[in-house]
């Protein structure tokens, strides 16, 4: 099992953004290459505690985590699922926590090398059945996304000279100051565009269309949103690219309806079936199934078919399937059934007399949701 991000950067769940990045950047000092060199138990500890950080300072990742766990961000690597995260990726995102004594060995973001820029991120929504949300499902979506055209070279900018930065002296009342700032020439990444194709953009960048595997875990809601790392527009040059973020949007189903984990469904019987009993059909989020009805059943009463609703997204089991009874009173009858309930109508076993264990339609809500 992922080991909790709480746990890694040694916090609570009611850390401030001020201690979550205090405890961030005691791991990150604690665990650098720098300092724990060909260490590849320090160097995964280093990753983990950047991809906990990347996650628990966001306040709308902070929450979908606090919420759905791990299995929020499942489907990509680095911030949703580690599985694509490298150093570079780290030091690009997370340079400024660092200060100014590492980088030396992965690309200098510390101490004031070159800054790998990141492409940008592509959204798109992915339409779910409600079958699909309930089992889990792999969809392969066609991306349109920029990539670094074939034939693209690069040559080291002149105006940094490959630094990625430009520094300047400014003569001030306290004497003289010296500042830092990205190279303009080159946005910070230390190279510029040598040659390019006749279909390439200014950046060396073109167009295409790419189908992307998307791993939906089963349990996600309506308006959740997911990432793949990596499946965004490229950057140019060493960039790194963007995610792609998925957004789940929960078709409406024809019979069921979701609440939280839980479905209702509408079950409407007859008046003979109700005073003789039945057996009914109807559908589940995993196939049809066969429920017995009681003779003498009330209309509103509920059947709870437990484990037959939505999985948890946290993996704690599954919700119930409630089956609300409905008793179909006809509207138009003929003459020899109205003689019939005409003749019934002060026959005692026709006059309502509910007893002590016919409960109150508050009472069957309250037990709805206990």
């Amino acid at each position: 099992m992922k080991e909790d991000f709480y746990d890694i950067l040694g916090i609570n769940k009611n850390a401030t953004a001020a201690e979550i990045k205090k405890a961030y950047r005691k791991k990150a000092i604690e665990y650098h290459p720098d300092k724990n060199p060909d260490d590849k138990t320090a160097e995964e500890k280093f990753k983990k505690a950047a991809e906990a950080y990347e996650i628990l300072s966001d306040p709308d990742k902070k929450a979908r985590y606090d919420q759905y766990g791990h299995q929020a961000f499942e489907g990509g690597g680095f911030g949703g699922g580690g599985g694509g995260m490298n150093m570079d990726d780290i030091f690009s995102q997370f340079g400024d926590i660092f200060g100014s004594g590492f980088g030396g060995g992965f690309g200098g973001f510390g101490g004031g090398g070159q800054r790998r820029s990141k492409g940008s991120n592509l959204r798109i929504r992915v339409k779910l059945t409600l079958e699909e949300i309930a089992n889990g499902v792999e969809k392969k979506i066609k991306v349109k996304r920029k990539i670094q055209a074939p034939g693209t070279t690069y040559k080291t900018c002149t105006t940094c000279n490959g630094a990625g930065q430009v520094t300047r002296i400014t003569n001030t009342i306290l004497g003289r100051m010296q500042t830092s700032s990205p190279c303009p020439a080159c946005n910070g990444a230390g190279q510029i565009i040598d040659q390019r194709p006749s279909d390439a953009d200014a950046q060396g960048l073109k167009i295409v269309e790419e189908t992307v595997s998307i791993k939906i875990p089963a349990g996600v809601e309506d308006g959740m949103q997911l990432k793949v790392s990596g499946k965004g527009n490229e950057a140019p040059g060493n960039g790194i690219a963007g995610d792609l973020l998925v957004a789940i949007e929960e078709q409406e189903h024809a019979e069921l309806q979701r609440e939280g984990n839980n479905l209702h469904y509408d079950l409407y019987i007859s008046f003979s079936e109700a005073v003789l009993g039945a057996s009914r059909e109807i559908d589940t989020v995993s196939g049809k199934v066969r429920i017995k009805i009681e003779d003498g059943v009330q209309s509103g009463k509920i059947l709870r078919l437990r484990g037959k609703g939505i999985p948890s997204i946290n993996g704690y089991g599954k919700g119930d399937l409630l089956v609300h009874v409905n008793v179909w009173t006809p509207k138009t009858l003929s003459k020899e059934q109205r003689e019939f309930f005409e003749k019934m109508a002060k026959d005692d076993h026709f006059i309502p007399t509910p007893d002590s264990g016919e409960k109150s339609f508050f009472e069957k809500v309250k037990d709805m949701f206990s």
